[in-house]
């Protein structure tokens, strides 16, 4: 795999672009950038195959999808070898409430980004993952009152 230091100035202005819009046509692309359709096109295709760009997805409003609440839940495990930690991940990543998740460092062991529609959904969603999984101690739930600033590839303040 390429390392990030690795990329010249033609290749970061087009991964910045394509992080804002990655249906931007390639003719506006090499305009904007200063190189040719079919170098531009060569260049993705590169940075696809060793995974610099390693997803071409839609960023969609949870509001108008059905998850309009987002809350972020601290969880605390039971320590165990790394296998257990890492089935226990692949299982919470598996309930498709959870949207993101991250193992972190800390007094917590992961932080879960969950959307759901509905406090009760929520309440639904931990009485049947997270207080019928043994292997979580405790969790602690934060409700999101609004974003500031979600970068999913896009460089631009959600509020103001």
């Amino acid at each position: 795999m390429q390392k990030i230091g690795a990329m010249d100035s033609f290749d970061r202005k087009i991964l910045d672009r394509v992080r804002r819009n990655n249906q931007e046509p390639a003719r506006i692309l090499a305009e904007k950038v200063g190189l040719s359709v079919s170098a531009v096109l060569r260049r993705l295709r590169r940075m696809r195959e060793e995974k610099i760009i390693i997803a071409d997805v839609a960023i969609v409003d949870p509001a108008l999808t059905g998850s309009a609440i987002t809350l972020h839940v601290l969880l605390k495990v039971k320590q165990a070898n790394p296998q257990v930690v890492d089935d226990f991940a692949r299982k919470i990543a598996a309930h498709s409430e959870v949207v993101a998740g991250w193992d972190v460092t800390g007094d917590d062991d992961f932080l879960l980004k969950v959307q759901v529609n509905s406090m009760k959904e929520y309440d639904e969603f931990t009485r049947r993952v997270l207080a019928a999984e043994a292997g979580i101690v405790s969790f602690k739930t934060l409700i999101n009152i609004r974003t500031i600033k979600e970068d999913e590839g896009i460089r631009r303040p959600l509020i103001g």
